[in-house]
């Protein structure tokens, strides 16, 4: 079982998830299959055949967050110490091909996929940009061939 580099705010939204998950969905969805039962013959009734497969997601997903949480490794970016570029910088980059500038934050996984701000320090310009400061380039082996950034300012909040 491998773990899991989340941010503190990653975790907190996770967190926030499950919870809502347990109290809110979990909840509406009990009620929803009660109610579609006594709708009656449970062989040809599709309230209930949706209900049940609504039920199956939202289970599923409690697992999969309850797993994130229990195998999240927790990195604290307000007490990184470092001039270099590390997991849970907001790092602004200078596209020299288009001239124009970006900022993202490196995050993991989970978190890059729900905010286009946020990139995973496992993507291709996640994994260029870690180790690297204020002032370098950095090049991006991309299909289309390298791309080219210029590392403008390096923030850890």
């Amino acid at each position: 079982m491998s773990d899991c580099p989340m941010t503190l705010k990653g975790r907190k939204l996770l967190e926030d998830e499950l919870s809502h998950l347990i109290r809110v969905e979990r909840e509406q969805i009990k009620q929803a299959i009660s109610e579609a039962r006594d709708l009656g013959d449970l062989k040809e009734n599709a309230e209930y055949a949706a209900a049940k497969e609504r039920q199956s997601i939202i289970e599923g997903r409690i697992l999969d967050v309850q797993s994130k949480i229990a195998r999240a490794r927790v990195i604290d970016v307000a007490t990184l110490n470092t001039d270099k570029i590390v997991f849970g910088a907001t790092v602004t980059i200078f596209d020299n091909q288009k001239e124009v500038t970006f900022t993202y934050q490196i995050v993991g996984e989970d978190e890059a996929m729900t905010d286009p701000n946020k990139i995973s320090y496992n993507s291709p310009l996640g994994r260029a940009l870690i180790g690297k400061e204020n002032g370098d380039e950095v090049i991006v082996k991309a299909p289309k061939g390298d791309l080219t950034y210029e590392v403008q300012d390096v923030k850890y909040s």
